[in-house]
């Protein structure tokens, strides 16, 4: 069995000057990577306005397959044209870890 995370750092633009408009970024990024059926929220930079920090955690029982879908989370964020992707962080975990 292999998991794997990735943490998506993304800037959203100018006018999400406020929680509730930078909500209406967040949460249809949220729910497209769910299509992949990853399990994914918004996990950092709560506070600030102009920053969004989404995670996807997916399980599989190879670990190319966790990477092809993690693969296919960063396309669909890097792709989404109101939010800048900023950075990724991922990690797979094996048996072993």
């Amino acid at each position: 069995m292999f998991t794997g995370t990735a943490v998506f750092d993304l800037l959203l633009p100018g006018d999400s000057r406020s929680l509730k408009a930078k909500r209406s970024y967040v949460r249809p990024i949220v729910a497209a990577l769910r299509r992949f059926d990853v399990s994914a929220a918004e996990v950092g930079a709560l506070d600030l306005h102009g920053r969004a920090e989404i995670a996807v955690a997916v399980v599989a029982a190879e670990a190319a397959h966790v990477r092809e879908v993690l693969d296919s989370c960063e396309r669909l964020v890097a792709g989404r044209p109101e939010a800048e992707l900023l950075s990724v962080r991922r990690r797979l975990y094996g048996a072993d870890d």
